[in-house]
């Protein structure tokens, strides 16, 4: 239930003990609330994520970006609110998702890079962003990428049979799912607990070693590891050189469902569909809507009407095609007559990251490995996924909602893990005791009333750790040396020496003063091992 500002139909009302005059008075109140809603008034506003992946901060235009068009982010921006301090959780993906539906940092349950065949890493009793919506009666869905895990720990996944726990068990009504990663099998869509298309008489299994998926029957693939030459779409660098679907080596081994597989350059169209369908079926009711698309994760494979069309091969061309894909979902909401009552909120899981396992283009080879075409995803800010620089975790941020919120542009400082403590405010929804831990409500920061934001702010990047304090930024020293991740694929942490940087005057982290900064490096240390300890 959703209620106004001036607080009509007090939530007692329907908890005390009344007679039957009171219920009866009662009754007629709530119909005559749900026939204003059904009519527009005052309904409760319908709740979009558009999450893209891997897009850093410099990577929209109007955050800088000169060499990619991003014209319908550039439109949602001018009719929103657009943060320039604004962040995911972490400079992973899992991580970041996991924080976002959870209000709890990844790294409180040790939560890193899934593996293909992974389970569902978010307890099926957790209270989620989705239960918040689901409480406050709306219908919610998720489309596009998961990567949060599915199926239960210990137990092998049943690809041909009911593929579950997912997401329909931590409170979404729908979802229709890239089930892991694009550079991950399986390569197939899941439709609620459904593989899409399946063919029962070619059965899929799902390993870390093509000996462990290949049955007698089931469609064989070519292994990269043996055969680099079937990678004909564009060649691995590390770590995608395992089963070979659509020319294209990915990480870990599938065998079967040749009739479910994906065609990764119509991915983003069948997302988009998925998408309008959804916002016409619930049009005349409250819907939240987390739309995560692949783009622009590798493998990069825009389709061929987008190809060419940024000067920055595959990876610029996967940009604008996601800018594409939100403009469709901006054009459905128009379209539908519910725009002006939507909150679209715009963002992205981490920051850029250019050669991330394929030879695609992105990178011009130098002995620094740096990208040299004249474009850097992440801006004015040092370096981007896997880093715990400003770079990893400052990204796209835009919140839309023409009926409340007013455009222009905050400083606030904002994160992704608020979502849940906020929209719970918003909707009056109670978290449960001991759930999102480390969620905060920041509603008036992303409505546009507060400049100022949180007063401080995790980040995380791998093992390293940072914290926010206005300008400041404490960088935690780590020694030890190791890997997030498993084989070849896995993630270097490399040891690092507590730092302290002024973003005011240093944007780019190039400057450590914490020897100029004593006092402030304690203070913001003290704090960062606190908050890590006890969370909030």
């Amino acid at each position: 239930m959703y209620y106004n500002e001036t607080g009509e139909v007090p939530r007692e009302a329907f908890i005390y003990p009344i007679n039957i005059i009171q219920q009866t008075t009662l009754l007629c109140a709530a119909v005559f609330i749900l026939n204003s809603l059904a009519c527009g008034e005052e309904r409760a506003p319908n709740v979009i994520i558009i999450y893209g992946d891997d897009v850093g901060y410099g990577d929209v235009g109007v955050y800088g970006s000169e060499m990619i068009p991003t014209p319908n982010i550039d439109k949602l921006a001018a009719e929103g609110l657009v943060f320039t301090d604004g962040h995911c959780s972490s400079a992973t993906c899992t991580p970041s998702r996991y924080a976002l539906l959870t209000g709890v940092y990844g790294f409180r349950n040790d939560i890193s890079i899934l593996a293909p065949n992974a389970p569902l890493c978010i307890p099926t009793e957790a209270f989620t962003l989705p239960d918040v919506f689901k409480k406050a009666g709306y219908a919610t869905s998720v489309i596009g990428k998961w990567h949060l895990g599915i199926g239960e720990k210990g137990v092998e996944t049943n690809w041909n049979g009911v593929v579950k726990p997912g997401p329909l068990e931590i409170g979404f009504d729908t979802s229709y799912l890239l089930p892991s990663t694009n550079d991950r099998v399986p390569c197939v869509y899941l439709d609620g607990h459904l593989v899409v298309n399946l063919d029962p008489a070619d059965p899929l299994y799902v390993g870390r070693s093509k000996q462990a998926v290949d049955r007698e029957g089931s469609t064989a693939y070519p292994d990269a590891r043996k055969d680099k030459s079937a990678m004909t779409y564009y060649p691995s660098t590390h770590g995608h050189n395992n089963s070979v679907i659509n020319g294209i080596g990915r990480i870990g081994y599938m065998a079967g469902g040749k009739a479910a597989l994906w065609n990764d350059e119509t991915m983003a169209d069948v997302f988009v569909e998925q998408a309008k369908s959804y916002i016409i079926e619930h049009k005349n009711e409250p819907f939240f809507l987390y739309f995560a698309s692949q783009d622009i994760h590798v493998p990069r494979a825009p389709n061929e009407r987008f190809k060419g069309s940024s000067g920055l091969s595959y990876r610029g061309d996967a940009m604008v095609q996601f800018d594409w894909a939100t403009g469709e979902l901006m054009k459905s909401l128009e379209e539908n007559g519910i725009a002006e009552n939507t909150i679209v909120i715009f963002s992205s899981d981490n920051g850029p990251v250019y050669d991330d396992g394929y030879d695609d283009g992105t990178v011009v080879k130098k002995s620094e490995g740096e990208v040299d075409r004249g474009h850097d995803g992440s801006g004015v800010y040092r370096g981007g996924k896997y880093q715990i620089y400003e770079g990893g975790t400052r990204v796209p941020f835009i919140v839309r909602w023409p009926a409340k919120i007013k455009p222009g542009t905050s400083k606030a400082l904002v994160n992704q893990v608020d979502f849940l403590s906020s929209f719970s405010s918003l909707l009056e929804v109670e978290i449960p005791e001991g759930e999102a831990i480390d969620s905060r409500d920041m509603m008036k920061a992303f409505m546009g009333e507060d400049s100022e934001g949180l007063p401080y702010m995790i980040e995380e990047a791998l093992k390293l750790r940072a914290l926010r304090m206005g300008d400041y930024k404490y960088i935690q020293a780590v020694e030890r040396r190791g890997k997030v991740g498993k084989g070849k694929a896995g993630k270097a942490v490399k040891a690092q020496q507590a730092a302290l940087y002024d973003l005011s005057k240093d944007p780019g982290e190039l400057e450590n003063v914490i020897s100029q900064f004593p006092e402030k490096a304690a203070e913001m240390k003290a704090l960062l091992e606190k908050l890590i300890k006890d969370a909030r």
